[in-house]
C-alpha cells in the first residue's frame, strides 16, 4: 500500500484474471470518517493521478466529487481510430500499394481495438488481438502485418513504451511455412497457349527477369532500349528505388519489336504492355491453370522460379540479388530459392514463332 499522505491512498487488488487493478481510496475527515472510494484504474499512472486530484480538493477544504470530474474531464487520449487515420495521412512517402496494404492491415484491427483509448492499451490488449484474428482464421502472415500496423500507429502518436513491440507477452501463432514450388518449363508453356495474346508477352517477360509483376504496370515504351536489345527497370518503379536494365532473349525482343509500332511513330510515354495489366494477368494465369491442370501459380511464383534458375547455373547471390532487383541477398537465398523439379528454360523461340 502506498501513501501520499494519512488521507488518502493507493491499493493494489489482483483481478481474476491474473492482472492488477488500482483503487484510490481517502477518508474526508479524521479517524473516525469513512473510507471513500476515489476510483479504480489499470495503471498506476492513473491512479497517482485521481490521487493527487483528491488531495488537492481535500487541502483546499473542498469535498472531492467523482462524478463531476468524470462528467467534465476529455479523455487524455484519442482512440485508436483517431490515431491510425492521423497515421495514415502522415505515410505521404509511401506508394499507392503500400497504402492499401496499411488500410488492409488496419481494417482487421478497427472493429476490436478502435473505440479504445490509445493511452490505455497494454501488452495484454494486443495479445488479445492476436487471439481473436487466429479465432477468425487470419493467416499468420496477415496477423503480422496488423501487428506491425498497429505498432506503427502508436509509434506515431509517441505511445512509450508501446504494447504492440512487447516481444514477452506479443506472439504470434505458431504457422509452418509453406514452400512455394515454382512452376516448370512445361507448366509455363502450358499456360502461355491458354491464356489471352495481351498477356502472352508479359507473361514470358516475367519468366525471363524474374521481375515483380507491378512493372507490368509501369514499363513505358521510352523503357525499352531496341538498339541493345533491354529493358529498363526504372528507380521509381521498384522496391528497392535502385534502378536495372533486363538484357532480353533474343525472341522476347523479337516479338517486342512486332508487337510496337515503327520505331519513328513510337510513344516513349505509352505503355510497354498497354493490353495486360498485374491484376489482369494474374486472373489469366490462375484461369489458365484451371484449364490446363497444372499446378497454380501466380505471377509471383515466376519470380521464385528465376532466382532458383539463376542459383542452379552457378550466379553468385550478389548478382542474383542485383539482376531481379533484391535488397536482402539473405531473403534471395533463403526465400526465393528453391529444389525445382525441372531446371528447364522455356523454349520461347518456339513458343513466339
Amino acid at each position: 500500500m502506498a501513501r501520499l499522505m494519512r488521507s488518502v491512498w493507493i491499493r493494489t487488488r489482483g483481478t481474476k484474471d491474473g492482472g492488477k487493478r488500482y483503487r484510490v481510496e481517502y477518508q474526508p475527515g479524521g479517524r473516525e470518517a469513512s473510507i471513500r472510494y476515489g476510483g479504480s484504474f489499470r495503471t498506476m499512472r492513473e491512479a497517482r493521478l485521481r490521487r493527487d486530484w483528491i488531495a488537492g480538493e481535500l487541502a483546499a477544504l473542498r469535498m472531492p466529487d467523482i462524478n463531476q470530474l468524470a462528467a467534465t474531464v476529455a479523455p487524455s487520449a484519442p482512440t485508436f481510430a483517431d490515431a491510425a487515420r492521423r497515421w495514415q495521412a502522415s505515410r505521404v512517402d509511401v506508394t499507392d500499394s503500400t497504402t492499401v496494404a496499411h488500410r488492409t492491415a488496419l481494417n482487421r484491427v478497427l472493429p476490436i481495438l478502435g473505440s479504445r483509448h490509445i493511452d490505455r492499451l497494454q501488452p495484454g490488449d494486443v495479445a488479445d488481438l492476436v487471439a481473436v484474428l487466429a479465432g477468425q482464421g487470419k493467416a499468420r502472415e496477415s496477423i503480422r502485418k496488423s501487428i506491425a500496423a498497429v505498432a506503427m500507429v502508436l509509434d506515431h502518436a509517441g505511445v512509450q513504451p508501446n504494447p504492440a513491440r512487447d516481444r514477452v507477452t506479443v506472439k504470434l501463432p505458431r504457422e509452418e511455412p509453406e514452400e512455394p514450388t515454382p512452376p516448370t518449363a512445361d507448366h509455363v508453356a502450358a499456360v502461355y497457349r491458354r491464356i489471352p495474346a495481351m498477356h502472352r508477352l508479359p507473361l514470358l517477360f516475367l519468366d525471363w527477369c524474374g521481375a515483380r509483376v507491378s512493372c507490368i504496370d509501369t514499363l513505358l515504351v521510352g523503357d525499352y532500349d531496341a538498339a541493345q536489345p533491354r529493358v529498363r527497370l526504372r528507380a521509381a518503379t521498384t522496391k528497392t528505388r535502385r534502378g536495372l536494365w533486363v538484357d532480353l532473349h533474343p525472341a522476347l525482343a523479337q516479338a517486342l519489336e512486332q508487337e510496337l509500332p515503327h520505331r519513328r511513330f513510337r510513344d516513349p510515354d505509352a505503355r510497354l504492355f498497354a493490353g495486360s495489366g498485374a491484376d489482369a494477368l494474374r486472373t489469366a494465369i490462375a484461369k489458365a491453370c484451371r484449364a490446363e491442370g497444372v499446378p497454380p501459380f501466380s505471377p509471383h511464383d515466376l519470380r521464385h522460379r528465376r532466382i532458383s534458375l539463376l542459383h542452379a547455373r552457378g550466379w553468385s547471390w550478389a548478382r542474383i540479388g542485383e539482376h531481379v532487383g533484391q535488397r536482402n541477398i539473405a531473403v534471395t537465398a533463403g526465400v526465393y530459392t528453391h529444389v525445382l523439379m525441372d531446371e528447364t528454360e522455356v523454349d520461347y523461340t518456339e513458343l513466339l514463332a
